[in-house]
């Protein structure tokens, strides 16, 4: 099979139905900004951390292609395709984690500047490009609906790799920097 089909040349792709669309179409900058997130999880797991963090990560990675092809399909023609689903327990479970994680952490008082380690980094700059694919999906949701289910997950993911860059600073003992806003004078 051959990488290039010459299909796209003319700034068009395809979704999961054969439809083809602009490639500067929201769905398809909804689901490019999900594979942008993969990325960098991968990175994330590439990175000297605990095994059981590289395990979750990489479910955390299936699940990211699930929903890029969720994404990649046009409303009401997913059953069809038998696309599976991301459910209400996907996102239980990164909530129980989060919750496991805060368990063991201080209490956060202040914003906290990303940084510190490498790691906490990458971390920090996946949760941006969760949250601007949030973003992009929000507003293809305003176009064609999106199963509440992916607004959801992707909102929680955001918040577990703000969690996971706390919790890898605790464990790598990097320093969390709080923003103090300093007083302006008026």
């Amino acid at each position: 099979m051959k990488i290039y089909t010459k299909t796209g040349d003319k700034a068009t792709t395809a979704l999961f139905t054969g439809k083809r669309v602009p490639k500067h179409h929201i769905r398809i900058e909804s689901y490019g900004t999900i594979d942008e997130l993969n990325s960098y999880l991968g990175l994330i797991r590439d990175q000297e951390i605990p095994t059981f963090y590289k395990d979750f990560l990489a479910q955390l990675q299936h699940q990211l292609f699930t929903l890029g092809a969720i994404l990649a399909t046009e409303p009401n023609k997913d059953n069809r395709l038998k696309i599976p689903r991301i459910s209400a327990e996907d996102i239980a479970v990164l909530e129980q984690e989060m919750d496991r994680m805060n368990d063991e952490l201080p209490e956060m008082t202040h914003f906290i500047l990303p940084g510190g380690h490498t790691t906490v980094s990458y971390c920090h700059i996946a949760r941006t490009v969760c949250r601007r694919a949030e973003r992009m999906i929000s507003y293809l949701n305003e176009e064609q609906a999106v199963p509440e289910t992916v607004l959801a997950y992707v909102n929680r993911l955001s918040d577990y790799l703000f969690v996971l860059a706390r919790m890898l600073s605790k464990e790598l003992k990097a320093e969390e920097v709080k923003w103090i806003p300093t007083k302006v004078d008026q």
